[in-house]
């Protein structure tokens, strides 16, 4: 689904047959303007899609951004004003702010995650760990914080996961049989394999034919002696409960990305309010 389809079914889910409190206390006609607030210093994102939201209401609703995605505001901050119905601005403001105070929550925390990288190569990905029919914004959320986007879907990548390898009956055979199915379904489609140790690891270096190897579980000490045997052939991706507090080591080994399931599964939402412009 694209964006505004995704909005559409957000709106109807929150209104229904009709936001009855607004149509009832409001005249049809009555305009008026509100103004976007933070409350909670951070990284903000999701600017766009509260402006989509407004507009698939009502096309002629005005949106000023004045604070865009990526840029970092404090309390007390005005992010955007509104202008249209008021019946609009009020059907409207949960769930432009449930997308802004999400998407800038997981922006905030990518944020942190990636400055505890600084002056090191490695890169901050996420992953498939999103909210269902959300992934889209908070795959966004995290690039306005500064991480990269791992895979969006299942069609977008291959990646033999150890379930695949298992299933599969070994490395080998899944490796091969993922060069088959990609040959014979006219598909160019990068491939990731991941290794739960050593003797793995080893097993992928013999058979070749991938692009990267995620080392999945590796200490930060294991994870260097890996990198010697993998030797600047495949790109390297490390993963497995690797926090904001502990990431830091990782990457000191030279490791190219470090996946975070935390970016996008473990968000406080930032908090901002919609109000009234009187």
């Amino acid at each position: 689904m694209t964006i505004d389809e995704l909005i559409h079914k957000a709106l109807e889910e929150d209104l229904g047959n009709g936001d009855h409190t607004s149509l009832a206390t409001i005249d049809e006609n009555a305009m008026g303007t509100a103004v976007m607030l933070a409350k909670e210093k951070g990284i903000l994102a999701g600017t766009e899609i509260a402006e989509k939201v407004f507009k698939i209401l009502d096309g002629k609703t005005a949106v000023d951004i004045l604070k865009g995605d990526g840029d970092r505001i404090v309390p007390g901050d005005k992010i955007m004003f509104i202008h249209g119905k008021a019946q609009i601005l009020l059907s409207g403001e949960r769930t432009a702010l449930n997308y802004v105070q999400r998407m800038s929550g997981i922006a905030t925390f990518t944020a942190d995650v990636v400055h505890r990288l600084s002056g090191l190569h490695t890169k901050v990905l996420d992953t498939r760990k999103t909210t269902p029919c959300n992934r889209i914004f908070e795959k966004m959320a995290v690039k306005a914080g500064g991480g990269e986007n791992h895979r969006f879907g299942l069609y977008d990548m291959i990646m033999i996961k150890d379930n695949h390898i298992d299933f599969a009956g070994g490395i080998r055979q899944a490796i091969e049989k993922v060069h088959h199915y990609l040959k014979k379904n006219h598909l160019d489609l990068k491939i990731e394999i991941e290794t739960r140790n050593f003797l793995e690891l080893e097993e992928v270096l013999k058979v070749g034919g991938i692009h990267r190897i995620m080392l999945d579980n590796f200490t930060p000490q294991q994870l260097r002696k890996a990198l010697k045997l993998i030797n600047g052939k495949y790109e390297t991706e490390a993963s497995g409960g690797i926090t904001s507090e502990t990431i830091r080591p990782y990457a000191e080994t030279g490791v190219d990305f470090i996946s975070v399931g935390a970016l996008t599964h473990q968000i406080k939402s930032l908090d901002i309010s919609l109000k009234a412009v009187k």
